[in-house]
């Protein structure tokens, strides 16, 4: 049987059993080491970290194994571990990269691999074509690969200790340690960090569902408003501040209000520029959104005056890179993805949580009464989300007229421009917009659609749809 192993943004995921197997695995290992030894880094070592599914620590002393006999030191985390941990590590070693296996917030059968470069950001497509082009020819050579590893080149670590000192310069150690808070690791690999550092400071923590459970107790590790009715009624039922979670490898986040009610990750990003700006009162500076991220984050920084907003496509290699070059208070996207100014340029729901519930204590508010504070400056902003099902020879088509002929008005609204940056966005009046992305995997087509109030959203929605099944 064939194998294909694209390696993206995100890394090449697969089916373990199936396509994710250890040969394969082996295969992808080779592909790193080869690409690592061409950047002439191969001494300064790589970070090996994996997340809480089955099998993942084994995967991960086959990558060390395999890396080692081809001459690259590899250091593996002791227990599984966060992805932005991972990350944090090449920074605070000094090492080449970092390999790490996770699927995310995939289903339980799922793993993957992705490389973390010594930029600390997900590695751009120069990085991953190359590493494909080694996949390709391993996979054509399967003899090339190197299996005997070599002892005296790997070493066990653990990674807690340098994230956490870092944890303690970036936040208000102080201001935490009054709060009551319930997190929600889902199982999975965020364990012992969020609720850990909150502790560590003094904070009342209490932890639900927080052994690791590669089945993730027959859900998905992904923090969304159904996965996370427990915390909500435990935030609730405590009189706690907040309720926090991550995900599956722990880069994205979760935040409940003191109410149980869930705030979006698009409000998270702007209460963390709210919060920045008031407690950093930069005299100018950036921030970086994808685009289909809220334009709340422009309206603030307008607000300000002093703030630079920057648009990317969807992906936080692009928001992590354009981060690194401007220096950006923020970065963030609307799935959840979240890195702020002196820290790693890759998304960290630790991070993300914990600066949530340094805004409640420090400010003194609730997570709505915040927001409600920032729609004083900006207006209010209503988003969602809609995935429209369709054929792939009509997604094909629908995409091409949206680009070549695109509607003048939405529901009474004019279309004022276009935006090709990634898919096609029509920005319309009355600061109102609709992005059309079609998914790279299924049949169907993502609408983001955002205005400033629920009534125009709606009617947005609606006409998105007709669109749609018109065909």
């Amino acid at each position: 049987m064939s194998v294909s192993i694209k390696f993206g943004t995100d890394g090449w995921r697969a089916v373990m059993a199936r396509e994710f197997t250890f040969d394969n695995v082996a295969i992808v290992a080779q592909a790193i080491a080869n690409y690592v030894k061409a950047q002439g880094h191969a001494e300064r070592g790589i970070v090996i970290g994996y997340d809480a599914r089955l099998l993942s620590d084994l995967f991960a002393d086959l990558i060390a194994d395999v890396l080692t006999a081809n001459g690259i030191p590899a250091l593996v985390t002791d227990r599984d571990t966060p992805t932005p941990v991972t990350v944090y590590t090449i920074r605070a070693r000094g090492l080449a990269g970092a390999v790490m296996l996770t699927a995310s917030h995939n289903p339980p059968q799922y793993n993957g691999i992705k490389f973390i470069p010594e930029t600390c950001h997900p590695a751009l497509p120069e990085t991953t074509d190359a590493i494909e082009e080694q996949i390709a020819y391993c996979l054509q050579h399967p003899e090339s690969v190197k299996r005997e590893g070599n002892p005296s080149l790997k070493q066990k670590i653990d990674p807690r200790p340098d994230y956490f000192a870092h944890l303690h310069g970036l936040l208000d150690t102080r201001a935490l340690a009054g709060l009551k808070v319930v997190f929600d690791p889902l199982y999975a690999t965020g364990r012992g960090y969020v609720d850990g550092f909150l502790r560590e400071v003094g904070a009342q923590v209490e932890t639900i569902k927080g052994e690791r459970n590669p089945a993730f107790g027959g859900s998905l590790p992904d923090p969304n408003p159904q996965n996370l009715r427990l915390l909500s009624e435990r935030v609730r039922e405590t009189g706690a501040h907040l309720g926090l979670a991550t995900d599956g490898d722990a880069d994205r986040f979760g935040v409940v209000d003191s109410d149980g009610e869930m705030v979006t990750a698009n409000q998270v990003i702007v209460l963390t520029l709210w919060y920045l700006l008031r407690k950093m009162k930069p005299e100018s500076g950036h921030a970086v959104r994808t685009v289909a991220t809220t334009h709340q984050v422009d309206a603030l920084a307008r607000s300000y005056g002093n703030i630079t907003v920057h648009e990317t496509p969807v992906g936080f290699k692009w928001v992590g890179s354009t981060m690194a070059r401007t220096g950006a208070l923020v970065g963030g996207e609307e799935s959840g993805g979240l890195s702020v100014i002196g820290h790693i340029p890759e998304k960290d729901g630790i991070l993300a949580d914990l600066l949530m519930a340094e805004m409640v204590a420090k400010e003194g508010v609730t997570l709505k009464q915040a927001l409600a504070q920032v729609a004083q400056r900006t207006g209010e902003y209503h988003t969602r989300r809609i995935d429209l099902h369709v054929s792939e020879s009509v997604k094909g088509e629908l995409m091409r007229r949206f680009r070549e002929q695109p509607p003048n008005n939405l529901n009474g609204l004019h279309v004022v421009g276009t935006n090709l940056i990634d898919g096609v966005k029509l920005l319309l009046e009355g600061d109102a917009w609709v992005l059309v992305r079609p998914s790279g995997t299924e049949p169907l087509i993502r609408c983001y659609i955002e205005a400033h109030d629920e009534e125009t959203l709606g009617g947005l929605k609606e006409a998105m749809q007709e669109l749609v099944e018109e065909g």
